[in-house]
């Protein structure tokens, strides 16, 4: 999936407990998104709804971050494979050779959203109405 849409913005859904993981998260599938991340971002990033995720990916670290995040890994049918809740800055999480990419996600994210292994997600662009509402 490209980072070309409106603003690049996806929605992801767990469609195992019917909640909403993010509304409005950005896609990073390219060398220098993915290199980023969300260096530079400050805590005022991480409100719930919010989230990055990043394709390819079976690991991330947190290091020159301000803030902790929760981490979702992904398999390639988007189901949970694992999750890590409150990693906070300079941290290095696991990495998970099932997982073909991770969610960053504002902390508690993971305990709103119910979001347990075995979950499976939907992941999709926002259609252009549904992000001119919102």
């Amino acid at each position: 999936m490209s980072n070309n849409g409106h603003n690049g913005a996806v929605y992801v859904y767990n469609k195992t407990r019917e909640t909403f993981v993010a509304t409005e998260a950005t896609v990073a599938d390219s060398y220098f998104p993915r290199l980023i991340g969300l260096l530079g971002k400050t805590r005022r990033w991480a409100q719930l709804g919010k989230g990055l995720w990043i394709v390819p990916s079976r690991g991330v670290h947190t290091i020159g971050m301000l803030f902790p995040i929760d981490l979702i890994f992904l398999g390639k049918e988007k189901e949970v494979v694992h999750v890590e809740e409150h990693v906070r800055p300079f941290r290095i999480s696991k990495v998970s050779l099932k997982a073909t990419s991770v969610l960053e996600l504002p902390p508690h994210t993971i305990y709103h959203s119910r979001t347990q292994v075995g979950d499976r997600l939907e992941i999709a662009r926002m259609k252009a109405e549904q992000a001119r509402i919102g």
